[in-house]
């Protein structure tokens, strides 16, 4: 188990550029096995999620080429669907959240699709319902092995209709639009997630020969096509990445321009901080944060009554940001309650926190209440442990900002979404090694 050593309580200076986004990659790479033909996708992030991904997918058959950093070429001509039933692959499979995503082309191409029950955060539940109903209604029979939690769908020809989704799940949604691209007729999905990083997969199968229109909408139609081509397709910058490099400037005081943003697709997420009392500038694609040492203080509502932060499908703020976001307010000058409808467990590594000395009352398991200290008084440096993603930057922010030395186990959930981080902190400053 990998471990950080952080010196806190400096500030940073500098300028930082974003990773490719994981939630991107996770669908673009399960997108490569609806064509024989090469794709090749640029941008894509060095962090253990996507690597294992793309291992499956050699694994699979699909043939992978790094022809530079961030980009590979990939071609699956040659499928192997045998290993699909291996104990092998039931093992691939469940390390990783994003292999549900493979289903999709797998049904569409090859007429079946299964997956062991997937891993990744330990968030709570995270239900597959969307993604199977949606392929039940394509055509698709379904089964379900509940001693070994494995997964499957078969069809000899999926055939198009019309869905109306149980809820806007964007790993949902983007599954159901990679079946229903070679599906016979007309797909109609109704309450689908509009993310950019949907945007982008569907953009990609436009290229590739797909009939897709109302991208950008929660209301997208398919016709179906026989076969799709190859492409080359450039990932976004990782929002989730801009919003915690936001924070951590924020947290430590510091003077921060993250490079090449794209703001056009970071919806509420600049919004969010500015709430918070956060100082954001556009400067051409990039956001300069100047130095906050003054501090910076919550904006009630106009009627007086304490902000609310809560996740909410697109163009809502996303749900991955709330734990930055919470941990940023804890030196914010007022309260404000963090409202994580999505996941029931996303909020307990507030307890960590609380050790370091920020006032943070649990309400249940959706919400929490911050009482900023207003840089009166630091955190304390401590010991803890990363038990997911966000949650682990959420805690090395924390770490950062605080006197003293702070340990952070289980690194490796951070690696799972943060490319390089440790080496690209120490570059604008921030005192951090790995042990």
């Amino acid at each position: 188990m990998g471990t950080f050593k952080i010196e806190g309580g400096h500030q940073l200076h500098g300028e930082i550029i974003p990773q490719g986004a994981k939630n991107e990659a996770l669908q673009i790479l399960c997108a490569v096995l609806l064509t024989p033909e090469e794709v090749t996708v640029n941008n894509i992030p060095d962090i253990i999620d996507v690597n294992k991904l793309i291992d499956l997918l050699k694994n699979l058959g699909v043939k992978v080429k790094k022809l530079g950093k961030g980009t590979y070429s990939f071609k699956a001509d040659d499928i192997d669907l045998d290993y699909l039933q291996t104990e092998q692959f039931k093992q691939d499979g469940r390390g990783l959240r994003g292999s549900i995503m493979l289903v999709g082309p797998l049904l569409a191409r090859f007429g079946k699709g299964y997956i062991p029950k997937p891993g990744g955060d330990k968030i709570g539940r995270r239900r597959l319902d969307t993604h199977f109903e949606g392929f039940i209604k394509l055509g698709a029979k379904f089964r379900y092995n509940r001693e070994e939690h494995f997964y499957g769908v078969e069809a000899q020809k999926l055939k198009g209709t019309y869905m109306l989704l149980d809820e806007a799940s964007v790993t949902g949604t983007a599954n159901i639009v990679m079946a229903a691209v070679l599906a016979e007729g007309t797909t109609t999905i109704y309450n689908a997630a509009c993310e950019p990083y949907l945007q982008q997969l569907c953009k990609m199968l436009l290229r590739m020969g797909a009939k897709i229109s109302g991208i950008g909408s929660n209301l997208l139609t398919i016709e179906g096509v026989d076969s799709l081509g190859g492409t080359e397709h450039t990932m976004l910058p990782d929002m989730i990445e801009i919003g915690s490099w936001v924070g951590l400037a924020a947290m430590t005081q510091s003077e921060l321009t993250i490079k090449d943003v794209s703001w056009k697709d970071l919806g509420q997420i600049p919004n969010a901080f500015q709430k918070l009392g956060i100082t954001l500038e556009k400067k051409d694609d990039d956001i300069y944060i100047p130095k906050h040492t003054n501090g910076y203080e919550v904006q009630n509502y106009i009627d007086g009554s304490i902000l609310t932060l809560a996740d909410a499908p697109w163009p809502g703020l996303t749900p991955d940001l709330l734990s930055i976001l919470l941990v940023v307010a804890t030196q914010a000058k007022g309260e404000v309650v963090i409202h994580q409808k999505m996941f029931e467990s996303r909020l307990f590594f507030v307890d960590k926190l609380l050790d370091m000395g920020a006032k943070i009352i649990l309400c249940d398991p959706h919400r929490a209440t911050v009482i900023g200290h207003d840089f009166k008084s630091t955190l304390k440096a401590t010991t803890m442990v990363s038990p997911d993603i966000r949650a682990g930057v959420s805690l090395l922010i924390a770490a950062l900002s605080a006197k003293g030395t702070s340990i952070i186990h289980n690194i490796e959930q951070i690696d799972r979404g943060y490319e390089n981080i440790e080496e690209r902190l120490r570059n604008i400053g921030a005192r951090i090694e790995r042990i």
